[in-house]
């Protein structure tokens, strides 16, 4: 069973459309995240570098997950916010072993968290440090710092060390993103009634 039939499953919601953006730099391992969350007869062997996005959809049996892979290449990084508008939940995913990038990383962390679309939202904000298993790799708190995180005071957000390659810290980051989309749809429902 992929990791977002599990998350599906412990949300216990009724029949809902989550959309799930999966935003960062390109060579950060979004492709490779996504394809750990497939369940595993979906999974693909060969990963390849995203032109444009992505579009994955899982079902389960109470959620239908729309996730949209969008590439980190300089040249499709402005499509990023033309989905903003109906996300429910963004993934950012760094390289924490590219040093270099990380100030190019905050700019487009601070580009989305002050787009119009965004900064009006509550929604859940995952990241993830990926690619731990390299020498150079600095730590989620390192990777936490440079990217000011602190400073996000309206969103709920979270980092988790990964190795996507390995799916090793992707649980612990869907854990508690599904335990934020769940309590969004809860306080929505309350404002519904």
């Amino acid at each position: 069973m992929g990791l977002l039939d599990k998350l599906s499953g412990w949300l216990g919601l009724r029949k809902k459309e989550v959309n799930v953006l999966c935003l960062g730099l390109d060579n950060s391992g979004k492709t490779t995240i996504i394809n750990q969350l497939k369940p595993a007869n979906t999974q693909a062997q060969d990963i390849v570098p995203t032109i444009g996005f992505n579009i994955e959809k899982f079902k389960s049996s109470s959620l239908s997950f729309t996730v949209f892979d969008m590439s980190g290449q300089t040249r499709y990084r402005n499509l990023w916010e033309h989905y903003y508008k109906e996300s429910h939940a963004i993934i950012f995913v760094i390289d924490s072993s590219d040093k270099l990038r990380m100030v190019v990383a905050k700019e487009e962390l601070d580009t989305l968290l002050n787009h119009e679309d965004i900064q009006s939202k509550k929604i859940p904000v995952l990241f993830f440090a990926n690619k731990m298993d390299l020498r150079d790799a600095m730590s989620s708190v390192k990777v936490s710092q440079m990217l000011c995180l602190e400073n996000i005071k309206d969103k709920p957000w979270h980092i988790c060390a990964s190795n996507a390659i390995k799916g090793e810290g992707l649980q612990e980051g869907l854990d508690w993103l599904q335990e934020q989309i769940a309590q969004s749809h809860q306080n929505n429902e309350h404002m519904n009634d």
